[in-house]
Parts: structure tokens; C-alpha cells; sequence
């Protein structure tokens, strides 16, 4: 998300910007607020959350106004088209299948557009020796696959789903529940601590419910997973390397994380718990890009009633956003889409924040190895392990292709140069060449590659990002690597785009370049995001609620941290 205001009034923001549109920004005139109106709520970030949360704000009858810095709404969940002329890049998140199946379906984003482009198979992963990995929702297709590495390991990966799909079911009521936060409301009446008392017993009576459906054994499992190294519990269950790496990159991606890291077993979890139509775990293109699914929402929300409106950034209680330009856009809620350390560092005066409160905030783990490179390509890649030519597109196309991931020993020593302040030698790179299914994207007969690649420090140890040899350099060295499995690919480049973590922080707003809005570990989920005490969406700040990634559940183009901080507002809104 990249924030629209720049503190709190409480104090603030920048210039006005264009009119929203999902898009690059044209010459469209700016769309100018209403002098005077006071707003029942204004989001800060046009992001997919921020979004999310205006529609059901608006929904319930509430006057919203969503105010975003750039002229692309959508936060992370953009389309751009101005980057390599022809080609429109879906420019930092590239696959959906963690969006909520209940904010779909009441939003109705089918209607407003949203097309899904399911991918089978899903999972390509090449071998220099010649062999290959497909995996996808086909049963048969995976057991002949995983069978010409292991026998074993292909009677054991059924089974593997099953257990996965089960913890998936047992998240699915946590990530759609707002956390039942047990800090004291002073200022609530009598009746309505109670209230709360009862929605908290209620919270906690449904997941036992759902916990002693699992069965001991299944539980001790579930936490074994949140606890253990992703290495360490797939390395229980398969004995191939090529499978076990290619599982491993879902553990990884977008986290300062290698595989033996202790937690990182959930993060595995976090990327297949989500669905397409109705498929668990099933991950898809969107028809035009993912700003398709952020103009969905904005359209449902405008629909709804919220306000078109496109400016900048948000005394300790909120009375609203002040503009750049000294503009006044009254309220009494805010909710800020921007990053945990965005909101409260940059946006709201720290005098008026517990110190505790603070500190937790600032010294959150906002690292980020993640590399996006977009590149537009004049023909389509062809690997070596291939026997087939494709040049419109085989199976193995059409899902991600992992670079670089034939072992996890490959992924963990590419994680320790990171760690040590040198970008990867041999980057772990997941492809996906969604042109192939979605013609709406690049000219006939060429294509959009999207390059998700790890490891890369946002401080080097040696050189800097703002160095365009070092930049150059790098995104040579992806184009190599993928050369040793698809000969050729260098030279069918016509243009790219790359965004190294100091470019997602400075042109997203993603602090660190955590794609995130902040590491996904034990400590930093559920009743611990952001902050110890303050899970629930509200703020030290009476009026100002979280309702981005940095919020529970996490990131992932999800919705469910603006659909849960939407209810939560309401409520309050109700009690006031």
C-alpha cells in the first residue's frame, strides 16, 4: 500500500495526486474533496485492504473517503502499463488464492470484473540433470510425477495435502476473526465490557470447538508445524530433494528466512491455505493483471458509496487528515492501510504513544530479501529437461517455475550470503509466465515473465541499490541462472523492470521492503501483530485502527485484515 497522508490531525500529508485509477497515471485532472463535509471514516492507502474496508464501511451506510499518494490505486495489487510499452506488468504481487472466499462473494467481485485464471499444472520445477517436476491439482498427474524421483515420496504426498488442507480448515475461522484482545476498555459502559467479555468467551468456546474436531494427534502435529523449520518437517515426510525444494520455497518467500529457521514451517502453511474456486491451495492469474482485483473492490466500493477521491497523507484522539496544501478532511475514524511503522513513526506524533507501545513498533523485524523483476519477453522460455517445443505454451508454462531450487541446500546457502549483506550468487527465483493463459497483457507472440527472486539484502555489504551497475549486474545474474535451464532467455529480453527492497519501500510505502508490512513469525502473528496488547485493529490513538497486512492475520493479497478491521470499527461505531 503506499499511504496517502502524512500524520495524523494529529498533523500533515503531501500533494494531491490524480484521480484513482488502476492503471499508470495519466493526465486525468485531480478529483477535488468536498470542502467542509465531515467523513464518518477516512482510509489512509488506496491498497487492496484499504479498499476492502471502505466497501464494507460503506456498506453498512458509513461515508467513507480512501485517500492514496500514487496515481495507481491498488497498493501492491497494481497493473502498470508505462514500463515497457506493450506490456502491462502486474508490477509486486503477481498470483492470487489467499483472497477470502466471503469478501468475493459479498462484494460480489465476479460481478465487478474479477476473473480468476486457475493454473494447471501449477508447479514446474526444472532439473539440470533433465529431469523435471510438475505438481498441480491433478492427483494422477502428481503421484507419476513425484513417483520418477521417489515411490515413497509419491504414496506419502496425498497424504501430506490432507494434513495441510486440515490445518488450513482450523485457520480459516482464526484468519477471518477479528483476535479476541483482552486489554480493558475504560471508557465502554458497564454493558458493554460485558458485551465484550462475551464475544471474547465466544471467540475462544468456537476455536476449542474446531480444536478438539482436529484430535490430539492432529494438534500436536498443527503446532509442530508453527514451531519447527520448514526443513526439519519436510524432511519427516519425503526424502527427494527436488520435491522437498520446491515445497520449501512456499516457506521462504518474501521473508529474511531460510529453511532450517525455526517458525518458518507456518509460513509454509500461510501459502497454501488459500483457494480457487474452491480449490484449496490452488493459486491463479488474474485476467489483466492483479490490479483487476484491486479495481474490483474499488468498484464494489464505489458502488457502495464510498467517494472517488485521490490526495495524501493523516490529535491523540483523531479528528482527521490535513493535506498538504492545508486541506481539512474531517473525521473522527481513520484507518491506515500503510505499514505498522508507517502509521505510527511517520504519521502520528510519538508524544502521544506509550512508550512500550513504541518501542514495539520501531523495533519490529522489517527485513526483506525479495527482488521483483517484471520482464517482457519477445518468445517464450524453452528448458532443456523439455523434450517438446512449445512456443504457444506447455505444461510446463503455465505455473510457477522454480530457478535455482533443486535442494534445500541450494535455497539455505543462497539465504546465508544474504545474511551476510551479500545478494545470492545463485538466487532462489520463482518465474510465472502468466501471458500464456491471460492474452490481455502483451502483444501476440510475446510475453510477460514475472521474476519473484530471493535472496537480496536491502543493505549490501558491498556496493548499493542506487548503483545501476549493481543493479544491472543482479538482474544479469537471474537472467544467467535461468539461461543454465532455458537457453536463450537472455537474449529474448526486450525491457524489465526491477524493484530491490529499497525500491518497494520507497515506491510502495513497504517499509524494509517487506511485502508483509513485517515478518511473518511466531512472534509477531495473531495477538502479537503488531503489537503485544493492540491485535484487535484499535490504536493507542482512540479513533485510528490498523486494517493493513501489518494487522492480523498478515500479508498476502488476502482482504482479511480490512474486512476484519471494518467490523471492528462498525462495532465501536455502534457503542459510541
Amino acid at each position: 500500500m503506499s499511504p496517502a497522508a502524512r500524520s495524523l490531525l494529529l498533523s500533515a500529508a503531501r500533494r494531491q495526486r490524480r484521480r484513482f485509477s488502476t492503471e499508470a497515471p495519466s493526465s486525468t485532472p485531480q478529483q477535488q474533496l468536498p470542502k467542509g463535509k465531515r467523513w464518518d471514516a477516512v482510509v489512509i492507502g488506496g491498497g487492496h485492504n484499504g479498499l476492502a474496508a471502505a466497501a464494507y464501511l460503506a456498506r453498512a451506510g458509513r461515508s467513507v473517503a480512501v485517500l492514496e499518494r500514487r496515481g495507481v490505486l491498488g497498493g501492491a495489487a497494481v497493473s502498470e502499463s508505462d514500463l515497457v510499452p506493450g506490456f502491462r506488468f502486474s508490477r509486486c504481487s503477481y498470483l492470487l488464492s489467499l483472497l477470502r472466499p466471503a469478501l468475493i462473494q459479498e462484494l460480489e467481485l465476479e460481478r465487478h470484473g474479477l476473473k480468476l485464471l486457475p493454473r494447471s499444472p501449477s508447479s514446474f520445477t526444472p532439473c539440470l540433470d533433465g529431469r523435471y517436476l510438475l505438481l498441480g491439482p491433478d492427483a494422477e498427474l502428481n503421484h507419476s510425477e513425484i513417483s520418477k524421483f521417489s515411490k515413497n515420496d509419491a504414496g506419502a504426498y496425498p497424504r501430506y495435502e490432507e494434513k495441510l488442507e486440515k490445518f488450513c480448515k482450523l485457520m480459516d475461522f482464526v484468519i477471518d476473526s477479528p483476535p479476541p484482545e483482552m486489554r480493558h476498555e475504560y471508557h465502554l459502559s458497564m454493558v458493554d465490557r460485558m458485551k465484550d467479555k462475551v464475544d471474547k468467551s465466544v471467540f475462544w468456546s468456537k476455536l476449542l470447538g474446531i480444536v478438539m474436531q482436529q484430535g490430539q494427534k492432529d494438534m500436536v502435529d498443527f503446532f509442530d508445524l508453527l514451531l519447527s523449520p520448514a526443513s526439519k518437517i519436510l524432511n519427516n515426510w519425503f526424502e527427494g530433494d527436488v520435491l522437498k525444494a520446491t515445497l520449501a520455497t512456499d516457506a521462504v518467500i518474501g521473508s529474511m528466512a531460510g529453511v532450517h529457521t525455526p517458525g518458518s514451517g507456518y509460513v509454509l502453511l500461510h501459502h497454501v491455505m488459500g483457494e480457487t474456486g474452491g480449490q484449496r491451495g490452488v493459486w491463479a492469474y488474474v485476467e489483466g493483471g492483479m490490479g483487476s482485483v484491486s479495481s474490483a473492490i474499488s468498484k464494489a466500493a464505489l458502488e457502495a458509496g464510498v467517494s472517488q477521491i485521490s490526495v495524501h497523507h493523516t490529535s491523540g484522539k483523531v479528528q482527521g487528515v490535513v493535506l498538504a496544501d492545508g486541506t481539512e478532511v474531517l473525521t473522527s475514524v481513520v484507518l491506515s492501510n500503510a505499514t505498522p511503522y508507517r502509521t505510527f513513526v511517520d504519521l502520528v506524533p510519538a508524544n502521544v504513544l506509550p512508550d512500550n507501545f513504541l518501542s514495539a513498533i520501531k523495533t519490529a523485524d522489517y527485513s526483506s530479501a525479495t527482488t521483483k523483476i517484471n520482464v517482457a519477453v519477445d518468445r517464450l522460455p524453452q528448458f532443456s529437461c523439455c523434450k517438446d517445443f512449445n512456443p504457444e505454451g506447455g505444461p510446463e508454462h503455465m505455473g510457477t517455475i522454480h530457478i535455482g531450487s533443486e535442494s534445500m541446500e541450494e535455497i539455505d546457502l543462497a539465504y546465508r550470503e544474504a545474511a551476510n549483506g551479500v545478494s545470492s550468487t545463485r538466487p532462489v527465483i520463482e518465474m510465472t509466465i502468466p501471458s500464456v493463459l491471460d492474452k490481455t497483457i502483451s502483444p501476440q507472440g510475446q510475453h510477460v515473465i514475472n521474476l519473484f527472486v530471493q535472496y537480496t539484502p536491502y543493505i549490501l555489504s558491498e556496493g548499493s541499490w542506487q548503483d545501476s551497475n549493481v543493479r544491472k549486474s543482479f538482474a544479469e545474474r537471474c537472467f544467467s541462472l535461468i539461461d543454465e535451464y532455458a537457453p536463450g532467455f537472455s537474449s529474448s529480453v526486450v525491457g524489465y523492470d526491477m524493484l530491490t527492497p529499497p525500491d518497494l519501500e520507497r515506491e510502495f510505502g513497504l517499509t524494509g521492503g517487506n511485502i508483509f508490512h513485517g515478518a511473518m513469525g511466531l512472534d509477531s502473528l495473531f495477538l502479537m501483530r503488531p503489537a503485544k496488547g493492540w491485535s484487535d485493529y484499535r490504536t493507542p490513538v482512540k479513533g485510528l485502527y490498523l486494517c493493513g497486512s501489518g494487522a492480523h492475520p498478515g500479508g498476502g493479497v488476502m482482504g482479511a485484515p480490512g474486512r476484519n478491521a471494518a467490523s471492528v470499527v462498525l462495532e465501536d461505531l455502534r457503542t459510541k
